[in-house]
């Protein structure tokens, strides 16, 4: 009996600890938390003024998901409660004239430009909520002592949910970095898991899969590159850096793995290598999590876990080596994946240091306390790191700010001069519904409309109910809860739930009539439409004429990271910090070429024009990246390679991804010079067939990236024949 409860309470240990690491379950739980109590307060008599303003202003802060050091988590609270007040008192000092109110709401417009502007990450909510907290405070009573009433709300509010994000950070063992680092680990679970070959699933499925989880992986290493240099210098920083370089390395010669693997994967001796293929990138999978969970908690429990996974991730690679290296024999290519077999088995001892580093921390006495520390300092470097202080605007996000305020002003006349009970939610409809492109405003569109149409159908149901105040209120929680754990993972469903809420809000400070589910219906809808319309006829932005230069860009970096290649190469130089810069440049090139492509689909049809064709360039740059990522674990220090073949692929390459740069921003290209690299690239001039072994590696990859270079060009030459004679540009 003792072994099973025990072998069930490391389960649920696991399971907790799991779950701890995905932000949806704590937001919920802050949320609820944050809205209940005010609301329970006000229902037994302890809280008597502007309950809405307080609850609303306490879910929208606790809500936030902050990534980086304690300063950066109270430095940007502090200044969202900020913005809370100002919008609340804004609001409430306009109610009473219909011009001020129109003059308020495209101050809001604009400041809701300002936030998106300033971060990508945390602007967009805090534009959505402090306008909420305005709508509330314009559709309230024009008495003067509202403004004071409003602005104190939100004060309160705003400092009760700071108080509920708080609380958590003394007790619970986590440093906010280590949450970072853990989630680095965790997208790299979620590319190995990726890889895992399944035959239930389609090659191209199977390439997009691999591609998105890339891309996520891409931006959440950035992004906690920049939470650690915003930290303080000293010891756990320097560790934290060393785990989160861990996981970066351990993904490109994974990924590497994996595209060395492409062409036998697809060939009848890859069944031989299969069985032994899959258990080992499912225990790659599963150590990947272990460090994050391990990292985060820092139990010796969860550190022995991720030793015995450690243990068989080594033995089953070294398995798959000694399986490689037998099929050598008949495929000689494959004894470069053994090569790059063995350097993951090298990263393994690298990262098992780099973890214990950051866990034997947590038997120091001052390790909590240190840990802590940043809370003695509240400079506002970290907050500056995590803002774009950039004074360039984008044109795109100043269109979306003009057409924004356009159309929340149309809304607030509506409802004002219409004297709608609750027609703030025509214009917190448009904001929340329109987003700086059309396909994005589109699909949310989408997602609000169908949310609100399931959930008011559901309500109405509810509105015949007489449930009792408990019930009320705990369905109050439920539902609101429902919404802070979905609104990440799936929106519309997430408005499913914020419908009921509101309708059993409401229902508990008075009789709730079909009429007032008809009018959120109706508001909602007529908000999505306004801002679909708005998004395709006031000053589009269309996905098309941005992506040519974005394009463009993805090749020139892939230039600049083969020539800082091929000279490493030559000199014998290795894979340093100026070689992963580039690295990151190209990777981070080409996420954001597939995001554009991700937008333009959600473009109209008329808008689509050529968006085959770049997706066609898009995936065969990104090859050339994998490639590149491969030629660079073959990099040797102090091992020169000398051969005249490196410098012609070093001017091939350099000149094909220029030609390809042109082609995408100005649709044209020198026939002759076109044609000639086409026939140069074809001959196949980059071979090595005697030599080191490791020369011939470094050959088959430039070979390899000269053929991908070479349908790169075909399909631009296919795609709009070139001006013969006529320079690029």
């Amino acid at each position: 009996m003792l072994p099973l409860l025990s072998s069930t309470t490391v389960r649920v240990r696991d399971l907790s600890a799991h779950a701890s690491l995905q932000p949806d379950l704590s937001r919920a739980v802050r949320a609820t938390v944050a809205f209940m109590v005010p609301l329970l307060l006000a229902s037994g008599g302890w809280l008597g003024f502007e309950v809405l303003a307080v609850a609303i202003a306490a879910q929208n802060i606790a809500m936030v998901d902050v990534r980086g050091d304690y300063r950066l988590r109270l430095g940007l609270l502090l200044a969202m409660v900020g913005v809370f007040v100002g919008a609340a008192a804004l609001g409430a000092a306009t109610a009473g004239s219909l011009l001020a109110a129109l003059a308020a709401t495209a101050v809001l417009a604009a400041a809701g430009g300002l936030w998106r502007h300033l971060s990508n990450d945390y602007g967009p909510p805090l534009a959505i909520s402090s306008t909420f907290v305005f709508l509330l405070a314009l559709s309230s009573s024009t008495q003067a002592t509202s403004v004071g009433q409003h602005a104190f709300a939100a004060l309160i509010g705003g400092a009760w949910g700071i108080a509920v994000q708080v609380a958590n950070w003394p007790f619970r063992p986590q440093h906010p970095l280590r949450r970072v680092v853990g989630e680095s680990w965790i997208a790299v679970a979620d590319l190995f898991g990726a890889l895992i070959p399944d035959a239930a699933v389609g090659a191209d499925r199977r390439q997009e899969q691999i591609q998105t989880n890339e891309t996520a992986l891409r931006t959440t290493l950035d992004a906690g590159y920049a939470a650690l240099e915003a930290m303080r210098p000293g010891p756990l920083r320097q560790q934290l850096e060393a785990l989160n370089l861990a996981a970066a390395r351990l993904a490109t010669r994974v990924v590497a793995l994996n595209t060395a693997l492409e062409n036998t994967m697809r060939e009848a001796d890859f069944q031989s290598l299969a069985p032994t293929l899959e258990p080992a990138l499912v225990s790659l999978t599963n150590l990947s999590r272990s460090v994050a969970v391990t990292v985060v908690s820092r139990q010796p429990g969860h550190l022995a876990t991720f030793e015995v996974r450690l243990r068989r991730v080594t033995s089953l690679l070294r398995v798959l080596r000694a399986r490689v290296l037998v099929a050598s024999e008949a495929v000689p290519s494959h004894a470069q994946l053994a090569e790059i077999i063995r350097q993951i088995e090298q990263q393994l001892p690298a990262i098992h240091d780099a973890v214990r580093a950051t866990i034997e921390r947590s038997a120091e006495p001052s390790a909590s306390s240190l840990e802590l520390l940043d809370l003695r300092n509240l400079a506002l470097r970290p907050l500056a790191s995590a803002l774009n202080l950039n004074l360039q605007f984008d044109p795109a996000i100043v269109r979306y700010t003009l057409r924004l305020a356009l159309l929340m002003m149309a809304g607030v006349l509506v409802f004002k001069a219409g004297h709608l009970a609750h027609g703030y939610w025509l214009p917190f409809t448009i904001i929340v519904v329109l987003q700086p492109d059309y396909g994005a405003t589109r699909e949310r569109a989408a997602q609000r409309v169908l949310g609100t149409i399931a959930g008011g159908i559901v309500a109405s149901g509810l509105i015949w109910l007489e449930l009792p105040f408990a019930a009320l209120m705990t369905a109050t929680a439920m539902t609101m809860f429902a919404f802070g754990y979905l609104v990440r993972r799936n929106y519309a469903l997430a408005i499913f739930f914020i419908t009921l809420f509101i309708v059993l809000l409401t229902e508990a400070t008075g009789p709730v009539t079909l009429e007032f589910a008809l009018e959120r219906l109706a508001s909602t809808m007529a908000g999505g439409a306004l801002a679909l319309i708005a998004a395709q006829i006031f000053w589009p932005v269309w996905e098309r004429d941005r992506l040519p230069a974005i394009q463009a860009g993805a090749f020139r970096a892939n230039r600049e990271y083969a020539r800082l290649l091929i000279a490493r190469l030559t000199r014998g130089g290795g894979f340093d910090a100026e070689a992963t810069s580039a690295k990151r440049r190209a990777e981070g090139a080409n996420a954001a070429v597939f995001s554009s492509l991700r937008r333009m689909s959600g473009d109209p049809r008329t808008q689509q024009e050529g968006i085959e064709f770049a997706a066609t360039l898009a995936n065969g740059n990104n090859r050339v990246t994998r490639v590149l990522n491969v030629l660079s674990l073959h990099l040797t220090p102090g091992a020169p390679l000398a051969h005249p073949s490196l410098a012609r692929f070093d001017l091939l390459t350099s000149e094909s991804l220029d030609q390809l740069a042109a082609a995408v921003e100005s649709g044209t290209v020198a026939a002759d010079r076109l044609e000639g690299l086409i026939r140069t690239l074809e001959s196949g001039p980059f071979r090595a067939d005697l030599g080191p072994e490791r020369d011939r590696w470094v050959f088959s990859q430039l070979t390899r990236a000269a053929t991908e270079l070479n349908a790169l060009l075909l399909a631009v030459q296919d795609a709009a024949p070139a001006r013969s004679g006529e320079a690029p540009g």
